[in-house]
């Protein structure tokens, strides 16, 4: 007899603006899709890929309506659920959830966005920072949840990574595990026929390339390619923003433009002196692995091609 070494849940994850019980006894389709990220790792990108494959290159007016991020307390559970209940085509959901927080299906498709940990800092503080009042409230007010302090960060950002890597700014509020924790669960599951990780960076560098590997995983094929890509380029998806990001105009500070902030990596070489890149490096890979922090650094295309930084 062989064991079930297949991914499973083992904790629930609670924070100010997510709740991992929306997913016990969730009711999947087979051919469903879930794309889970660590927060700033790229997520609203792959989703806008997702669907692109999904409705062969159609304008999207509205991603969150179409994949609903399930785990989160906004807007109420029951709304999601019943609007993924109605929709006929292929479903693709959204989740922030460690691997070991998300009820696993065998039947379904999992991708995993992994960013640099120091990139997804510098968008992190970018994105909950300009968190505006109103969404915060709404999340706080939300049935079930509780009051806590605001959990917007201050304005510096160098200030803000380091309490972040010391794991004393939690992201996801409340129990939510760590980066490193939430990479390595997926990292370990990378060879899971139904499960996908997809680098940031490789997005960055040949997204044609990346979009038909995951095409491929999915076994879609659209009938223009061209049009697909070009609807999940950076500059489409920050000149569409309006109709494109989560919680729309009301959610952040300036507004949608300020959820798809620049897109690049590395805004941290002009803030983070030498030792503190040694410093992150070495934790990456005393957290992760030689292997899996090498990858969470270069992406797969980088592996081969550049030197780690």
């Amino acid at each position: 007899m062989t064991s079930d070494t297949r991914p499973r849940k083992t904790r629930e994850n609670q924070g100010w603006l997510w709740d991992s019980t929306a997913w016990n006894g969730f009711p999947f389709r087979k051919d469903d899709i879930v794309v889970a990220t660590y927060a700033k790792t790229g997520t609203t990108w792959m989703q806008q890929i997702v669907l692109q494959l999904i409705f062969d290159g159609a304008e999207i007016e509205n991603i969150s309506g179409h994949s609903p991020w399930l785990d989160c307390r906004l807007p109420p559970l029951q709304e999601k659920l019943d609007r993924l209940a109605a929709q006929t085509h292929r479903r693709c959901i959204k989740t922030h959830l460690a691997l070991d927080c998300l009820v696993y299906n065998p039947d379904i498709k999992y991708i995993y966005v992994a960013r640099d940990g120091r990139d997804v800092a510098w968008s992190a503080h970018n994105h909950f920072h300009n968190m505006s009042d109103t969404l915060i409230n709404a999340a706080l007010d939300a049935p079930g949840n509780k009051r806590i302090p605001d959990p917007r960060p201050g304005p510096d950002v160098h200030a803000f990574y380091r309490a972040w890597i010391a794991g004393q700014f939690d992201i996801g509020g409340g129990k939510s595990p760590d980066f490193f924790d939430h990479v390595r669960g997926w990292w370990d599951a990378r060879e899971t026929p139904n499960i996908l990780l997809v680098h940031y960076n490789d997005l960055v560098a040949d997204l044609p390339g990346q979009i038909r590997r995951i095409g491929a995983f999915l076994g879609i094929e659209p009938s223009n390619w061209d049009t697909v890509t070009t609807h999940c380029t950076f500059d489409y998806m920050k000149e569409n923003a309006v109709r494109i990001v989560p919680f729309g105009e009301i959610g952040f500070v300036g507004g949608s433009r300020t959820f798809i902030n620049k897109g690049t990596n590395e805004r941290w070489r002009d803030v983070l002196g030498e030792a503190e890149v040694r410093a992150y490096r070495q934790l990456a890979e005393d957290r992760l692995g030689p292997a899996c922090a090498a990858w969470l650094e270069l992406g797969w295309l980088g592996l081969e091609t550049r030197p780690r930084k």
